[in-house]
């Protein structure tokens, strides 16, 4: 995937080298499989353990603090519109609200 590896030096500055990986396969697994569901991703993460086990790998990989939006997201997201648009380009957002379960999800 071209887009992690122009922020690969981000990610290694942010998460170690195995929290790295499990974010490249996670990005690869939405992709294909489509879904951002845990279960599913789980059945197809290439670890060799229990569906369990895999599982659990990646809700606390989700819940990493060093993944919080101020300290991970809002930087590449920075960086992002800093190297795809010139200052004072014209930069349109979307915004989407969605209830999963008991929560709300707002997406910009």
């Amino acid at each position: 995937m071209q887009f992690l590896s122009l922020y690969e030096s981000y990610f290694k500055q942010s998460l170690t080298n195995t929290q790295v990986q499990t974010l490249k396969i996670l990005v690869c697994l939405i992709t294909v499989q489509k879904t951002v569901k845990i279960e599913r991703l789980a059945a197809c993460f290439p670890l060799p353990v229990k569906y369990e086990s895999r599982r659990k790998h990646i809700q606390r990989f989700l819940t990493l603090f060093s993944l919080s939006l101020p300290l991970f997201w809002f930087p590449i997201i920075t960086m992002i519109i800093s190297r795809e648009f010139s200052h004072g380009s014209r930069l349109i957002l979307t915004i989407d609200r969605r209830q999963w379960t008991d929560k709300n999800i707002f997406v910009l």
